[in-house]
């Protein structure tokens, strides 16, 4: 499990660009390099990383899902996701 303050500086990004977002792209289409550089940097969706909503892993994350792939099997074999089923021919 990934450390809980590096979960927390990910929400915090999470929030700086949903906050940011529209300016960024106000500034973007009118061309300010000028403007975009006094934004935060934290406030670019480049700089996110995806992660699981459980344990923070960074690695092996289903987008689909927003696990990781360790989480996404014990829940699957848990049948706590709905509709997914093991395979077996």
């Amino acid at each position: 499990m990934a450390k809980l303050a590096i979960i927390a500086r990910d929400k915090k990004k999470e929030r700086l660009v949903a906050i940011y977002a529209s300016k960024r792209k106000a500034l973007k289409e009118a061309g300010d390099w000028a403007g975009l550089d006094k934004l935060p940097r934290s406030s670019s969706a480049v700089r996110l990383r995806s992660r699981c909503k459980l344990t923070g892993r960074p690695r092996g994350y289903m987008s689909k899902f927003g696990l990781c792939r360790n989480q996404f099997r014990q829940m699957a074999s848990d049948g706590k996701i709905p509709g997914l089923t093991k395979a077996s021919w």
